[in-house]
């Protein structure tokens, strides 16, 4: 889930002009429309596919990549090679390409920005499983394992060594940057730049909740961007969270280059939610058909579900420590001073009560159950009449 500080940060300009590209537009005004035509990416086209002459476990490696190299009609399955590691050698990561016969717009999945976050990373193997090249027109191509480091270890934040023992979040280094620092960024800036980017017309970053932390399911996309919005309003699930979020997060890095992006949040970490799964694997197939990529008729849709959207979420922080006990659940609504959770200590006394300052839903609980000050027991999703930018949040 993405998280960071509880400070406000000024919204961006998101270039919006920029994104509406002709193909898009045309999807957008005929609704679910014919876009086959459309197969440059507002950011360039690619500069070339480059082998390493590696193979792992059969499987070819690439240090760049342009889908429009590949044979069409059928799926590839690669290794891009990304940042080196101390020992010389290179972290991996494994890149599933379902080429149509023939052309269209290409499309982007990501997973595995988090190590904790297996419902990802199973919801884009899944939408990867079901697609047909030779019936498809345009390209999906899907990253499941971005953060290998964090993955091997499924924790969150990837383990650098570079100067010492470092625990860093990918999800706040994105464009990255080759040359840079940390290996994160150097991975992200070797992915973005030579994987990512060159060959997306739209891109979705799915994500879960984090560990010790459980989420509804729901989508973080900015509204106020139409292509944004075309694509959030077709997932099956009951909330959207209407807000750009904070710099450094993958989405935000693709619209920055003036690419469609949104995050999908698919419950809690470290398992797999089949249940919600099956929602983002519908709403991705939605997606996919919106673009032209796949044809047939809509599945169900936010509007199916009564999508709730808010664009704040309030988040209620401990103030002691001790066993949390949760009196509201996932999805929930709530209303101004009603009381959502109690804290007691190791006497069972009743140490602290919490209640929500708004009304809202209840999108994200504290899943461990003891917890010291400081951390969030939960957060609210609401609708705030002046929303003062983009926000981020305590982890």
């Amino acid at each position: 889930m993405s998280n960071g500080s509880d400070e406000r940060l000024d919204r961006r300009d998101f270039l919006i002009a920029s994104i509406a590209t002709a193909g898009t537009s045309a999807v957008l005004a005929a609704g679910i429309a014919d876009a086959q035509g459309a197969t440059t990416s507002p950011a360039g086209p690619a500069s070339g596919t480059v082998y390493t002459g590696d193979t792992i476990q059969g499987k070819r490696v690439v240090s760049a990549l342009d889908v429009n190299d590949l044979e069409p009609g059928r799926k590839h399955l690669l290794y891009f090679q990304g940042v080196e590691m101390a020992s010389g050698q290179h972290w991996h990561v494994s890149v599933t390409v379902a080429k149509g016969a023939r052309p269209g717009r290409r499309g982007v999945l990501t997973s595995g920005v988090h190590g904790d976050e297996m419902s990802s990373v199973h919801t884009v193997q899944t939408v990867m499983s079901q697609l047909d090249p030779a019936q498809m027109s345009g390209t999906v191509m899907a990253v499941t394992d971005v953060s290998r480091p964090a993955l091997e270890s499924m924790q969150r934040r990837w383990p650098n060594q570079g100067r010492g023992i470092d625990l860093i979040d990918m999800n706040r280094e994105w464009p990255g940057n080759e040359n840079g620092v940390t290996a994160p960024g150097r991975h992200a800036g070797l992915l973005f730049d030579r994987l990512l980017r060159p060959n997306a017309d739209f891109a979705i970053d799915f994500h879960t909740g984090t560990t010790g932390f459980d989420v509804t399911a729901f989508t973080i996309a900015g509204m106020d961007v139409p292509e944004i919005r075309a694509m959030a309003e077709l997932y099956p699930v009951g909330q959207i969270f209407d807000n750009h979020v904070y710099p450094g997060v993958l989405h935000n890095a693709f619209v920055d280059a003036g690419i469609p992006a949104f995050t999908p949040e698919i419950g809690p970490a470290r398992v797999l939610n089949l249940e919600m799964i099956s929602l983002f694997v519908e709403g991705t197939m939605n997606v996919l058909k919106l673009h032209g990529i796949l044809a047939g008729p809509l599945g169900r849709t936010g509007k199916d579900v009564g999508v709730f959207i808010g664009n704040s979420a309030l988040p209620i922080l401990a103030t002691q420590g001790g066993l949390v006990e949760h009196l509201v659940k996932l999805n929930d609504k709530v209303v101004a001073g009603q009381k959502v959770a109690i804290q007691r200590n190791s006497f069972g006394e009743v140490v602290a009560e919490y209640t929500s300052s708004v009304a809202g839903e209840v999108t994200g609980q504290r899943s461990d159950a003891m917890t010291e000050p400081g951390n969030p027991l939960a957060f609210i999703l609401f609708h705030k009449a002046t929303p003062d930018g983009g926000e981020t949040y305590p982890e």
